[in-house]
């Protein structure tokens, strides 16, 4: 169901509208659950991609308060959208692996077609048995199996990653818990999981095309498709007649609002193909940023709501590798959000 008329948006009214629902115009001040869940997660392959995303998102946010909040388990680690490792909020974390529990289990085969779903099955009761005693390392628990096994029992058995593994102390999330016992057991079903998998796109990076959608997801485009025609939605259009949703009352900001110089870690969701609309990584620049050698992206710079060149932490500072010539104001911005990035590593 659609509310409202079909008005065009511009790309860069698009490029705005995404930046402002991932905290890159302006940082807020909140609590990190809730952050989580406004901008759909953070990926964290990883582990300190988790802290300069939020870092950059964030007013005053500390190192110390991710990791405080891992072990509260107040924010959790896990495979979810496309078998990918990202960190959400608690609240957040069984509907959105019940969305996302069987195209995940499909994916993972479909890619596997040797691998047995009745040996992976069986290989992941042995490790809930092992995990009831406590997280164990990633050592403990293919003591068992082989390497390929092992990375499918996560298909059959819902796994969190503990701390002090995926951390910026220990940057290897290595160390696993049964969901269950990590937060109790849940009554979450797929329908519940699907529906907030759009809410929390559409939240994070709207307005989008449901394929956008089903493509962050890892889920089949016409289950996407399907669900969105039930929900009250905004629609619009793309300057080449796309259709675009949107849920209700979220920011549009005008194309012409500013947008000031920003530190990107890797894998950053912004420059991801779900989010290739915005052109917050422009196409020219893609082939720098993902490449063969580096398919997990470089550390990125924006200016003006698009990526413009490269940074890396080193000798106690911040090097920057502009992919062109920056204007002098535009650089005494970065430069100034660089030296505060150097002190965010110490």
């Amino acid at each position: 169901m659609s509310l409202g008329a079909e008005r065009v948006l511009s790309q860069r009214e698009l490029n705005r509208a995404v930046l402002a629902r991932q905290l890159l115009l302006e940082r807020r001040k909140l609590a990190l659950p809730r952050a989580l869940e406004r901008v759909a997660g953070i990926q964290a392959q990883y582990a300190p991609s988790m802290y300069i995303g939020l870092w950059s998102r964030l007013d005053g946010f500390e190192r110390d308060a991710l990791t405080r909040a891992l072990e509260r388990r107040s924010v959790i680690q896990a495979t979810l959208m496309r078998v990918t490792i990202h960190l959400v909020s608690a609240a957040d974390y069984w509907p959105l692996t019940a969305g996302v529990r069987e195209a995940r289990r499909a994916r993972w085969l479909k890619a596997r077609p040797e691998m047995s779903p009745a040996t992976l099955r069986s290989a992941a009761a042995t490790a809930r048995r092992k995990l009831a005693a406590g997280p164990l390392s990633r050592g403990e628990l293919m003591q068992a199996m082989d390497a390929r096994t092992f990375n499918g029992i996560g298909m059959w058995l819902d796994l969190v990653r503990a701390p002090p593994g995926g951390t910026w102390e220990h940057r290897r999330a290595d160390v696993y818990a049964a969901a269950e016992d990590w937060l109790g057991a849940s009554s979450a079903t797929a329908a519940d999981g699907l529906e907030l998998l759009i809410r929390r796109y559409l939240q994070g990076f709207g307005p989008a095309a449901p394929a956008d959608i089903a493509n962050w997801a890892g889920l089949p485009p016409a289950t996407v498709n399907g669900a969105v025609e039930t929900m009250e939605l905004r629609r619009f259009r793309d300057e080449a007649g796309g259709l675009l949703v949107d849920l209700p009352r979220l920011p549009l900001p005008d194309a012409d609002t500013l947008a000031p110089p920003r530190f990107l870690p890797t894998w950053d969701a912004t420059l991801l193909v779900h989010c290739r609309r915005t052109l917050i990584l422009p196409e020219e620049h893609r082939p720098k940023v993902f490449h063969t050698r580096t398919p997990q992206s470089t550390p990125t710079f924006t200016i003006d709501g698009a990526v413009a060149g490269k940074w890396r932490h080193q000798r106690g500072g911040v090097s920057l590798e502009p992919f062109e010539r920056i204007a002098k104001g535009q650089r005494d911005q970065l430069e100034a959000e660089a030296e505060r990035l150097g002190a965010f590593h110490v």
